[in-house]
């Protein structure tokens, strides 16, 4: 994952192009033991879920100023395959954007739309706190989920697929352009508590992001 990430940057500035928004590039450690990196870097930058003072009840965030520049989060994970599309993680606005962006890859097999919220990986954080993020499919290394090799000692170099790893570099370099180029801030499923207006700063950016070493477009 981490040379995915890595390759799509270095074409964003192998081409010469100039985002309107910063990205960032998150490697996250202990995404194993329950996503530690990626969380305690939500809770430092963007914010966290407070429990209901009684339960059962509603949860609230408390959000920072950068919450309300956060265009965007995208997540490499599950194996080193190609990419095939995105899940949107029950966030139904951002399908015609997606669909759009996946349109130059279709013929390289990338445009599957999935609603299903996935879990288990570094977006949830952000997916927690009402923040747009979400996990690219991608084709498992070595066949089908229980057969891969990754988090096995058949996970070495040997193993990966460099045609895939190009694709895969192509659409996230791609997803995060766009994403870094847009008007407006990709759609939010559920509205949260914000910052004053006074604490907003006033650029907004993307967010590109992975588990065990990836990007974060921010």
């Amino acid at each position: 994952m981490e040379a995915t990430a890595m390759e799509a940057v270095r074409i964003l500035q192998a081409l010469g192009l100039k985002p309107r928004r910063t990205i960032r590039i998150g490697l996250w450690s202990a995404e194993e033991q329950g996503s530690l990196g990626s969380r305690a870097y939500v809770a430092a930058h963007l914010g966290r879920k407070v429990p209901p003072p009684a339960s059962p009840g509603p949860a609230s965030f408390d959000v920072k100023p950068e919450y309300e520049k956060f265009a965007g989060y995208f997540n490499l994970d599950y194996g080193t395959g190609r990419i095939r599309g995105v899940y949107l993680q029950g966030n139904d606005a951002v399908r015609p954007i997606f669909r759009a962006w996946l349109a130059p890859f279709n013929d390289l097999g990338a445009s599957t739309l999935s609603l299903a919220n996935i879990g288990a990986t570094d977006h949830v954080p952000f997916d927690e706190i009402g923040l747009p993020a979400f996990q690219f499919i991608r084709d498992y290394m070595e066949g089908s989920p229980g057969k891969e090799a990754a988090h096995t000692n058949m996970d070495v170099f040997d193993h990966v697929l460099e045609d895939d790893l190009k694709q895969s570099a192509a659409v996230a370099a791609s997803f995060l352009y766009h994403l870094a180029m847009r008007d407006a801030l990709l759609p939010r499923k559920s509205h949260v508590s914000t910052p004053s207006p006074a604490s907003r700063p006033s650029q907004s950016p993307a967010f590109e992001g992975s588990s065990q070493g990836s990007a974060q477009g921010r």
